[in-house]
């Protein structure tokens, strides 16, 4: 079985607990406290399955504060059925709770993380695949563009476990660099494009003459550039 295949059942199995927890609570088996944890712990299986059919599912902002839920309520849930009197009912429900949501939360810490395709539009992944044919023919590009009263100059390279974005920028009267680094290569095109007044079309322009297998015609920008390349 592959890590794919085993996240899969992971989440069956989690939709299982679920279907479970639904028919307890229909058999009066829970309690207020119990309902939430089983709300919660839907939304939690929701993402389960988005991440391991590595599909995006709500917005990916929302899952690691959901991850931090789950891991403080899974602490507190330990915490209670140690320190607490609690009915058997109720002791099952803490201790199950909190053996339920651990793993989630690791699960959609990653999950949430930005830097990972599946959160990419199709209009990114486009843009990378052009990026990556670019980079394929040198390791680092260079561009400069000024835009009104806003000025960026990014170094774009590749290195040997990613990618790497150096950013100058500057408006009005404040100027600012940044490096960061990716694995996915985007992410990087959602990051220049959100901190800089360039875009990838920018980058197709630029570098329009270099060989690339899905590159052949170079979309035109209406906005003037300066590329330079080192």
């Amino acid at each position: 079985m592959n890590l794919h295949r085993a996240y899969l059942l992971f989440a069956a199995i989690y939709s299982l607990l679920i279907i479970i927890g639904v028919v307890a609570l229909l058999l009066g088996g829970g309690n207020l406290f119990s309902l939430i944890q089983l709300g919660i712990g839907m939304l939690a299986v929701l993402g389960l399955w988005g991440y391991s059919l590595e599909k995006s599912v709500m917005n990916q902002r929302a899952w690691r504060p959901l991850a931090l839920v789950l891991a403080l309520g899974s602490i507190g849930q330990l915490l209670m059925a140690v320190t607490l009197s609690l009915s058997p009912a109720q002791l099952t429900w803490m201790l199950a709770g909190a053996i339920f949501f651990m793993p989630l939360a690791v699960i959609l810490y990653q999950y949430g993380d930005r830097d990972q395709v599946l959160w990419a539009t199709a209009e990114e992944r486009n843009d990378a695949n052009h990026l990556k044919a670019f980079l394929d023919t040198q390791p680092e590009l260079v561009l400069e563009k000024q835009e009104a009263d806003r000025h960026a100059r990014v170094r774009i390279a590749k290195l040997k476990d990613g990618y790497r974005a150096n950013v100058n920028r500057h408006l009005a009267d404040a100027n600012e660099q940044f490096e960061e680094r990716f694995s996915c290569l985007s992410t990087l095109v959602f990051f220049v494009e959100k901190f800089t007044c360039l875009t990838s079309k920018d980058i197709q322009k630029a570098y329009a003459q270099l060989p690339s297998k899905t590159h052949s015609d170079p979309l035109s920008t209406s906005t003037s550039n300066s590329p330079q390349a080192s």
